[in-house]
């Protein structure tokens, strides 16, 4: 199992809300799923860049988490999240 930190700025609601509609299949065609989001964040150090949500992905593997992020059939998914604000993805490992 590995694991991904998705932080986002939005700007754009309407866009986010349609990637909500399909993002949890777009994770689950390639084993990964949604452990934990947010839009409520507690400062525990230092001063970060507090992201509007963030979620905590995982998947069974690296080359899982690549092929997802890779994946041309999920370029327009991947378009949504991008179309919605700054999106970072970081896969940890």
């Amino acid at each position: 199992m590995i694991y991904a930190i998705a932080k986002l700025a939005v700007t754009n609601p309407d866009a986010i809300a349609k990637y909500r509609e399909v993002s949890g299949a777009a994770l689950a065609k390639h084993g990964g799923k949604v452990e934990a989001g947010t839009g409520e964040f507690t400062v525990l150090d230092g001063s970060p860049n507090v992201p509007s949500i963030a979620a905590l992905l995982s998947f069974p593997d690296k080359d899982a988490a690549v092929a997802w992020a890779n994946d041309p059939e999920l370029a327009d998914v991947h378009a949504l999240r991008r179309d919605a604000g700054e999106s970072d993805i970081l896969l940890l490992g």
